[in-house]
């Protein structure tokens, strides 16, 4: 596997029972760049998100993260992987009975050996760089749904992760909001972060993203440059993408 590739899917599969989620899924998705998962709700895009540091185990095919197939790690190898992996979740999946600042601080008091007062300066570094240092103290039920975003984005960064990955990241926001979040993603970027976003919204795909792909009952139906994906001639494709006002 070539070192240009941080994750890459071969021959994927998935079922919940009787239900086919993912049917032999490949892809690759190269370092420091944002690789958007498209497709409608239920196509399969979260299973194959929290797949990737084996939230969910598939039953077929590999799964690799910076060339370590995943799905042959236990537990303590899941655990290590999982130290270079940010995620950021729909809902942001915040503990509504710590504090904004004790949330962000979760992971670092769980994996690392940082005293407090280092803690409290990465705290306010990260809160700091998604604009909500000053919401440190209150309780995630006391701010808005895209401030918790940003808490989430604050948490999941909070060990320094190489690779993120981002569920439904405008799920609930206003535009304005959701742009700011886009922006937040692509500072990253810039920064060399690799990022896998699962998306249903097209603007921000096109936005963010350097590599799309589109997911249709566990399939990758096409999968390109945005520039290549507006200019699709699969009618699936394009109906979605117009539905969406990505073309």
């Amino acid at each position: 596997m070539t070192t240009d590739v941080a994750i890459r899917y071969d021959r994927v599969s998935k079922s919940f029972g009787s239900m086919p989620v993912l049917h032999e899924v490949s892809f690759d998705v190269l370092r420091g760049q944002a690789f958007c998962i498209l497709g409608r709700s239920g196509s399969g895009k979260s299973v194959t998100l929290r797949q990737t540091i084996g939230l969910v185990r598939p039953d077929s095919g590999s799964i690799y993260v910076f060339g370590e197939d995943v799905t042959k790690l236990d537990s303590a190898g899941l655990t290590r992987v999982r130290k270079q992996v940010g995620f950021l979740f729909q809902y942001s999946a915040l503990f509504d009975s710590i504090s904004v600042g004790e949330n962000v601080a979760f992971p670092l008091r769980r994996h690392t050996r940082m005293r407090e007062n280092e803690i409290r300066e990465k705290v306010a570094e990260l809160l700091g760089r998604v604009g909500l240092e000053a919401q440190r103290n209150k309780m995630p039920s006391e701010i808005s749904g895209g401030m918790r975003k940003r808490v989430g984005l604050a948490r999941a960064l909070a060990l320094n992760p190489s690779i993120l990955l981002v569920d439904e990241p405008s799920s609930g926001l206003d535009p304005v909001t959701s742009l700011e979040i886009d922006n937040l993603l692509l500072s990253l970027k810039r920064t060399g972060t690799t990022i896998v976003v699962v998306t249903h919204n097209i603007p921000s795909a096109l936005h963010v993203g350097d590599t799309l792909a589109f997911l249709h009952e566990g399939r990758i139906l096409e999968s390109g440059t945005p520039r290549e994906m507006e200019r699709s001639t699969h009618e699936l494709v394009r109906s979605f993408l117009s539905a969406q006002g990505g073309t």
